[in-house]
């Protein structure tokens, strides 16, 4: 049973709490992960509040590290091999053998809080279980306890720090532009909210030779950092901006992403696009879009959602990484770094707008 340290939240709204805790041996079915790195990810923030009324919490979804054991029936890994930690899926429903595992008919139970089948814990603090199981990683310590399903063998001289996101938060920016967009070279995408996913659909559109890329974001240094990576132009909501990518486009974007999850963005990128345009929302939010039905029609426009980037993670992670490694999908442009025991001091430089994605690190 091996000693470390987690982020622990003891209640919802208090400032984590790095306490030393113990993780149990792996079961039969389960994978021992030494956590080099895991990213912070607005979904770990939410349900900290509101996941759980159950405590202390273990967070973290997007872990990334080496194989310290495994259980007995684990063939997929070995000791040794460096992995990246993303969601859960059973595989055998009809989502997952059509090769859309993040719409599992089995993910809530997969990925949300709760022991082991036999009810014992797999984390403790002193004589107390910790709530863990988040995503089947919860991955904000020095270990985690981990299953096939979830955890994806990369390259040995792959960085941690800059693979961890790509279990989440990196998976569903580029994804739902790759693997459901799949924008043509020449093409035109606008991006609304330019946090950590928008900004790694900016990469991933680029990466597709996407002729204009326009973010619509609040924030000024995020605005400038979209300008920096090479989009054609970064504009403030208050600028009206379904008229401005009109003028910006000659008409209307082929493509829009809302990351904000809020249905008056969803609306106005279904507003901006082209004739023929096809708009994703991946931001989980409450509400309905006021979405003009004639206009929806008349220029047949289409509205995705997307959970996960619509990815098999398996395949689509080597891939972000290959692409990173060629230069074209730069995610070190995103990453900051933070030692673990400044996990509160990572989340307030993100809230105040000087990081994009924070990584902890072990």
């Amino acid at each position: 049973m091996p000693d470390t340290t987690a982020a622990l939240s003891y209640a919802p709204e208090d400032p984590f709490v790095v306490a030393d805790v113990h993780v149990d041996d792996p079961r039969d079915d389960e994978i021992l992960v030494r956590i080099e790195a895991a990213g912070i990810c607005h979904t770990d923030l939410v349900n900290r509040v509101a996941g759980t009324p159950d405590r202390p919490v273990l967070l973290g979804h997007e872990g990334a590290g080496v194989v310290e054991a495994t259980g007995g029936a684990v063939t997929s890994v070995k000791p040794g091999d460096r992995v990246v930690l993303s969601f859960r899926s059973c595989g055998a429903c009809v989502n997952c053998t059509a090769q859309r595992p993040a719409y599992c008919r089995n993910a809530t139970r997969l990925n949300g809080f709760g022991a082991r089948a036999d009810g014992t814990a797999r984390v403790t603090v002193g004589d107390r279980p910790v709530v863990d199981g988040f995503f089947g990683q919860s991955s904000l310590a020095g270990y985690a306890l981990t299953t096939s399903d979830n955890t994806v063998v990369v390259g040995s001289d792959v960085d941690p720090v800059l693979a961890a996101p790509l279990g989440c938060g990196f998976q569903t920016g580029a994804g739902a532009v790759l693997n459901l967009l799949r924008p043509r070279p020449g093409s035109t995408f606008a991006v609304f909210g330019a946090g950590a996913v928008g900004l790694a659909a900016v990469l991933a559109a680029l990466a597709c030779d996407v002729e204009a890329v326009v973010v619509v974001e609040p924030s000024a240094r995020r605005r400038a950092l979209a300008e920096s990576l090479g989009v054609r132009a970064a504009l403030d909501p208050g600028e009206d901006p379904v008229r401005v990518l009109r003028q910006l486009t000659g008409g209307g974007v082929d493509h829009a992403l809302d990351t904000t999850g809020r249905p008056d963005v969803l609306a106005a990128a279904v507003s901006a696009l082209a004739v023929g345009g096809s708009a994703v929302a991946v931001g989980l939010g409450t509400g309905v879009p006021q979405i003009d039905l004639r206009d929806l029609v008349m220029r047949g426009k289409t509205v995705h959602g997307c959970l996960e980037g619509d990815s098999v993670p398996a395949v689509f992670i080597p891939q972000l990484l290959e692409l990173q490694a060629r230069g074209r999908f730069p995610v070190e442009r995103l990453v900051s770094a933070f030692p673990h025991a400044d996990v509160n001091a990572a989340l307030d430089a993100q809230h105040r707008g000087d990081v994009v994605k924070p990584v902890l690190t072990w």
